[in-house]
């Protein structure tokens, strides 16, 4: 009797310990509602790819109409893979994305893997081509008739990476308030492209977007260069994955995660879609393709036609 009652106080013990040490687990406040769920995937999303992306999607498609095919089939690529994060996200309830969950499927050193490769390689790469691509928007304006010098653009790239280095390890209220400034200023640029462009197509010039002039190609593209050009419009999409980085913040996450997808990506691949238009309304193909700053040869165009037509040689 008495061992039996020696166990039965052991066992007590033990799961008295682990309701202890479950309710001690440190736990982030569930703050994150649905619509600042969906300003987190959106403002993640939305960056450098969509003033990179349309030169090498219109490169690889080969026409106007693939091209803008391609920027909605890769939003729907999008939405399906952030479906399979949001599953992921309510099956596995932690905030960390990838990492969490390798490392709750495959183990410790599998996630200590993924963790090195993303710290190492790819987030330093990512960071090298916003880098380069606000030095060549930065300084074309700065040289209009040719690109910007190799080594100019290198330089300024550097020297923008060490100074937000400097910056977000000296303050992060500092950090906080120069990401919402270059936010809200993508976000400004964007919304001056697409105004500009549809008041280009009020003026009449939307030629190019006619069917028989979209879909007219000098060359058919192979399945690899298709390929390619939803390689281009992915890494634009880039980002949709965000949210699960946060998930123990998200109020009612097998509620408002696949709601925050459902609103928020076809909201930016709406944005992309408006955006290639009021690029292809203001520049001939040829004009983007030997472009390295799309956005501000656009501008540059737009103000210099002042609406004349630029798609009277497919008349």
């Amino acid at each position: 009797m008495d061992g039996q009652n020696g166990s039965g106080i052991m066992c007590s013990g033990t799961q008295d310990r682990k309701q202890n040490a479950h309710s001690d687990r440190v736990t982030l406040k569930k703050e994150i509602g649905l619509l600042s769920a969906c300003t987190i995937i959106i403002g993640n999303i939305i960056g450098s790819g969509i003033f990179i992306s349309p030169k090498g999607v219109l490169e690889h498609s080969g026409s106007v109409g693939l091209a803008l095919v391609v920027w909605v089939l890769g939003g729907c690529v999008a939405v399906l893979g952030s479906l399979c994060y949001a599953e992921l996200g309510v099956t596995i309830p932690k905030s960390g994305g990838d990492y969490s969950y390798v490392t709750e499927i495959f183990g410790g050193l599998t996630g200590f893997l993924l963790l090195w490769s993303a710290v190492l390689i790819m987030y330093p790469t990512t960071l090298a081509v916003i880098a380069l691509t606000f030095s060549s928007y930065v300084l074309q304006p700065v040289f209009p008739n040719c690109a910007p010098p190799y080594m100019a653009t290198r330089l300024l790239s550097a020297t923008c990476l060490l100074l937000l280095t400097w910056v977000n390890c000296s303050s992060v209220r500092m950090a906080t308030r120069i990401q919402d400034v270059f936010t809200v200023g993508k976000l400004l640029a964007l919304g001056l492209i697409i105004v500009v462009g549809l008041v280009q197509i009020f003026n009449g010039n939307f030629e190019a977007l006619t069917p028989h002039v979209a879909f007219s190609q000098n060359r058919t593209p192979s399945v690899g260069q298709i390929a390619l050009a939803f390689l281009q419009a992915s890494f634009a999409f880039s980002g949709w994955n965000f949210l699960n980085y946060v998930t123990e913040e998200v109020v009612e996450p097998r509620r408002n995660l696949p709601r925050a997808i459902y609103i928020s990506i076809p909201l930016v691949t709406f944005v992309y879609t408006l955006t290639n238009i009021a690029y292809f309304s203001s520049m001939l193909p040829e004009e983007l393709l030997s472009s390295n700053a799309v956005a501000v040869v656009s501008n540059d165009i737009i103000l210099k036609v002042s609406g004349r037509p630029r798609w009277s040689k497919y008349g």
